[in-house]
């Protein structure tokens, strides 16, 4: 992997490079407490040390609300929306939220199945990771995912003079190449601050346990009296699943026009959290109790994804950080590794 190095000085100036190769969004304090990705104006607003965003990158892939198609209800015809879809960097990211769309990339990207207004967005991105300090609630290195070799073009990380940067792809080598007037060689004292800042990181992390039986222990564990216990608590708001990297739950919906010569399908996310999410034909439920789409949503997170070998859950934090009833994911995790196996 090529190495090279960014000073202080030059940051914001190499903000401004990254414009050319398209919109810019990086996270902005959007409140006194929270971050977000938001359109670049002013690299002065760019926040680059920050604990999370409050929606994570898929929202740029996996639109909120799209529409998927649209037919005519008396000539028959049929159409998709025609987008024209420009180049666009998000500056910034993690390396749980980079890990979070390699997941997405699994299920939405799978050779013979792409979903094509996912596939282009992908296509059109560029990708800067930064490096982050975990708090309380990142875990995230017990899910390798703290750490990525791949899936990004630049990759930011802390040392005196600057940043150390990763190179990740022959875009990121042209981005260097082109303007090399704003970066340097990297010294000794460079990888010595490099090697520092993540001994420092990695002892920052919260948690220091294996989840690689996780989902076995989950399994185990499905009649746990903590299910019931804290599913009283949660409000089904769906908070967790709205932000969480990895979630990909929608519903669709066909809207006709106000003269009815025409109709759309619509696609918007939708949560496991919701009641009506396990609603089909003829008015049955098949998660019709709190406590089992409570459950659910466990075991979906810490279920097996073969094509990366890991689990759903990259371990943001961001379920338990922006959870209204204050409910820990790991804590109820740690609960249940200790726990003992209840029966019927």
């Amino acid at each position: 992997m090529r190495y090279t190095k960014l000073r202080k000085e030059n940051f914001h100036e190499f903000l401004r490079v990254l414009e050319r190769y398209g919109k810019v969004y990086a996270p902005h304090r959007i409140s006194e407490k929270f971050y977000d990705f938001r359109e670049m104006r002013d690299p002065n607003d760019v926040v680059t040390e920050y604990p999370r965003t409050v929606m994570p990158p898929k929202k740029f892939f996996f639109e909120p609300l799209s529409e998927l198609f649209k037919v005519g209800l008396r000539d028959f015809s049929y159409s998709t929306p025609e987008e024209d879809i420009q180049p666009f960097v998000i500056f910034g990211v993690h390396a749980y939220d980079i890990k979070g769309l390699m997941i997405l990339d699994s299920v939405y990207m799978e050779p013979g199945l792409e979903e094509k207004q996912y596939a282009v967005r992908r296509q059109k991105a560029l990708i800067v990771g930064i490096s982050d300090m975990p708090d309380q609630y990142n875990f995230s290195n017990v899910r390798n995912a703290d750490w990525v070799d791949e899936g990004f073009d630049l990759f930011l990380h802390p040392i005196e003079e600057g940043w150390l940067i990763r190179v990740g792809s022959p875009t990121g080598h042209k981005i260097i190449d082109d303007n090399s007037q704003l970066f340097h060689g990297t010294t000794l004292k460079d990888i010595d601050d490099f090697k520092e800042h993540e001994k420092r990181r990695q002892l920052s992390f919260p948690m220091c346990m294996s989840l690689s039986d996780v989902r076995y222990v989950l399994e185990v564990n499905w009649n746990n009296p903590i299910w019931e216990e804290e599913a009283k608590r949660c409000l089904g708001c769906g908070n967790c699943t709205m932000t969480c990297p990895t979630c990909r739950c929608y519903e669709v919906w066909d809207e006709p026009d106000v003269e009815l010569s025409s109709a759309s399908r619509f696609r918007r996310w939708d949560s496991c959290q919701f009641h009506d999410h396990g609603l089909v034909a003829g008015g049955e439920n098949f998660r019709e109790h709190k406590v089992d789409r409570f459950r659910h949503r466990y075991n979906c997170k810490n279920s097996y994804v073969k094509a990366l070998h890991c689990d759903f859950c990259v371990g943001c934090g961001r379920c338990t950080a922006f959870c209204p009833a204050g409910i820990s994911y790991m804590g109820i995790i740690t609960h249940l590794m200790e726990a003992k196996v209840h029966e019927d």
